[in-house]
């Protein structure tokens, strides 16, 4: 279908620790204000932001059939996500939080790439696509060079990206629309703009609580404020506003019109202690 998503990259179990203050790196003991399970991962996230949205999408994730695995596979398959799953390790964080947004995670495990066992469904599925979403994590990662032979747009997320980190340089260099955070970021407009000058057609840089930025393919700059919103938790906020202006921009809307549409989506997602409204009801019954 020309106006579906295909994303490949991680869904994990992630432990979220809500703290007064992220840690400093001395020895000394913290009491948790708050903890709790939950699925994680930012491919799952825009997944289930996209179905959400009501999007056609098929998410290639890996995961193991330990018990986290089968508990991420259980639900995101309750919460409508259709995921073609590829066996790995299964992926796990522990997010170490705190209530103005601040996080520290913790990569307890990760899967390798895989050896290619699927990717006759995954070509097929790339290329019936709109576009494809690419992660960073090993799989997406091994998967670039055939996401490129579809033609199909290819969107990435390179999240708090420093500018010069070499595992992210493949992943910018096949974007067709690129997205970050500006935690890093000294210049993000500049940086925006360097990914313009280097052939993306769209470059945005999500500001937290400020909105967000984005230069278009005639190099002109938009900006959208943050829709204000009770904070709940603000894990996959950012998937969340990727995954809003991806299906605005499928159906047509221009570039100011589609960041609106990402905003709202992310304001959702801020109001869930989960990656997405529709784990509320998957997550808790479970607990």
């Amino acid at each position: 279908m020309p106006d579906s998503v295909f994303i490949a990259g991680p869904a994990s179990w992630n432990t979220i620790v809500v703290l007064d203050r992220l840690p400093e790196p001395v020895p000394h003991m913290q009491f948790a204000e708050e903890t709790w399970a939950t699925v994680g991962g930012t491919s799952a996230g825009k997944a289930l932001s996209l179905t959400g949205l009501g999007r056609a999408t098929r998410l290639h994730a890996l995961a193991g059939r330990d018990a986290e695995g089968e508990r991420v596979r259980a639900a995101l398959h309750a919460a409508g996500v259709r995921v073609h799953w590829g066996e790995g390790v299964t992926e796990r964080h522990l997010n170490l939080m705190t209530r103005a947004g601040e996080r520290v995670s913790l990569y307890l495990s990760s899967p390798d790439a895989t050896a290619g066992e699927d990717d006759v469904w995954v070509r097929e599925r790339m290329g019936e696509a709109g576009a494809i979403v690419l992660d960073l994590a090993a799989e997406p990662l091994r998967l670039l060079p055939m996401a490129r032979e579809t033609g199909v747009p290819i969107w990435v997320d390179v999240h708090d990206y420093d500018g010069e980190a070499e595992f992210h340089r493949p992943f910018l260099a096949a974007a067709d629309a690129v997205f970050c955070n500006a935690d890093r970021l000294s210049d993000p407009v500049a940086f925006l703009r360097a990914r313009i000058a280097a052939g993306a057609s769209l470059a945005v840089c999500t500001l937290g609580a400020e909105g967000a930025v984005a230069v278009d393919a005639e190099g002109v700059e938009h900006r959208v404020a943050a829709v204000p919103v009770e904070v709940i938790d603000t894990n996959g906020a950012g998937d969340a506003f990727l995954a809003g202006v991806l299906d605005a921009r499928l159906d047509g809307a221009g570039v100011g019109a589609a960041l609106e549409a990402g905003a709202r989506t992310a304001a959702a997602v801020l109001r869930s202690r989960h990656l997405h409204p529709l784990l509320d009801a998957v997550m808790d019954a479970g607990e």
